[in-house]
């Protein structure tokens, strides 16, 4: 058997503090070192199961360990991508040919960004703007948790944790201004890189 890989941890890509005063360099501790960290520690330890029921041929628990990968995993990647979405100097509104898709898909800026924040305001987890490569177009979802409420297929672009450790510490309850600030720090230029990337590939 071939040796497994373990995942890991990736790096912010910029200084804890450097959001501020947005989010905070705690909430960003807290968020990367604990939160993200456990979810990294989660997929490793399903898959570690995984593989050793493998070798042993023996497959009671393994049903539990794939929902923990399906769980972790995808904390594990929409985590990576919410850090990649933003930037100290992001905010501003996207340009572009990602500009051009959204007025197209959701008849204007305002209407995607007013869409995309009752999303916000209606999830248990997350917001995501993603690229559906059946119905080749833009579209916002509302994700509980991390995977429930996904479209098979689709790629996120635009990532926006919305469960308490993103904002509670620094806003309360009013998760609302939470939203709010999370715009002046997007990274449009990411969010319109990984547009483009996906697009490459499916279209």
């Amino acid at each position: 058997m071939a040796e497994r890989s373990t995942p890991d941890l990736p790096a912010l890509p910029y200084d804890y503090d450097a959001l501020e005063p947005h989010i905070s360099e705690q909430v960003v501790t807290w968020h990367h070192d604990t939160h993200h960290q456990g979810y990294v520690n989660g997929l490793d330890s399903a898959e570690e199961t995984l593989a050793e029921n493998r070798e042993a041929g023996e497959f009671d628990g393994s049903a539990a360990a794939i929902r923990n990968v399906t769980h972790n995993g995808s904390g594990h990647y929409l985590h990576t991508l919410f850090w990649e979405n933003m930037d100290p100097n992001g905010g501003g509104e996207p340009e572009g040919d990602l500009r051009e898709r959204i007025e197209e898909d959701f008849g204007s800026y305002e209407g995607w960004k007013g869409e995309f924040e009752a999303a916000a305001s209606g999830a248990g987890g997350w917001a995501l703007l993603v690229y559906d490569p059946v119905a080749k177009q833009l579209r916002n979802l509302v994700v509980d948790k991390h995977d429930q409420g996904a479209l098979w297929g689709s790629h996120p672009i635009l990532a926006l944790d919305v469960w308490e450790h993103s904002y509670y510490h620094d806003y309360g309850p009013a998760r609302g201004d939470f939203v709010d600030n999370f715009f002046e720090v997007v990274d449009w230029d990411d969010v319109a890189d990984q547009y483009a990337n996906v697009v490459s590939r499916v279209e």
